[in-house]
């Protein structure tokens, strides 16, 4: 019954490789940053004035990058469980969830997008990002294990945090998408996968 209900195939081994893919970008961008900036209270991390053409079209590049590799991490990992359980890797549940997942995530896009090209704000895309992924796993909670619900709603409360410590977006943009999906993988992992094995 749980089956046919809920999306069983997520592999630990995904939210493992999505943390390092976001820990390895977030110590990229805090190199090319320089990482003064990003700690800079009286600044509020980067100004508008401070920011390139050359650094947004960077960080557009190392966002994307970093997206795609999570992407493709999730589904090389959850294609390998799905075949050991022997579940379809398309029905109508992963449509659900990639449906509940993409209405936060591409209005958050938009948003940020807006922030970055009109209003050329900075200091609130790292918020941002984590507040909408973290709404996006809240609505797509209810179709997979309650980790993701709860992975959630942990994203959007540090997002919340984060814009109380304007100037150090990275930093939480780490912990958010870094760290915690290194313990959500890791919990994941050891419930479901190495219990199996």
């Amino acid at each position: 019954m749980e089956r046919t209900a809920k999306f069983m195939s997520l592999s630990g081994l995904s939210g493992i490789g999505a943390g390092i893919a976001a820990l390895v970008s977030g110590t990229i961008a805090a190199i090319y940053l320089g990482y003064i900036n990003v700690l800079d209270k009286e600044q509020g991390g980067v100004d508008a004035q401070s920011v390139s053409p050359e650094k947004i079209l960077f960080f557009l590049i190392l966002g994307t990058a970093t997206i795609v590799m999570a992407i493709a991490l999730a589904y090389i990992f959850t294609r390998r469980i799905a075949k050991k359980k022997n579940l379809p890797i398309r029905d109508r549940t992963v449509k659900l969830v990639t449906v509940s997942m993409l209405i936060p995530l591409i209005t958050g896009g938009l948003f940020i997008l807006a922030l970055v090209f009109k209003f050329r704000i900075f200091g609130l895309v790292a918020p941002s990002t984590l507040i909408f992924y973290g709404l996006a796993l809240v609505n797509a909670g209810k179709y997979t294990v309650s980790y993701t619900y709860w992975l959630g709603l942990a994203e959007i409360a540090v997002g919340f945090i984060s814009i109380l410590f304007y100037g150090f977006g990275l930093i939480f943009w780490m912990l958010g998408f870094g760290v915690f999906h290194l313990i959500y993988g890791t919990l994941l992992y050891f419930k479901f996968e190495r219990s199996k094995q």
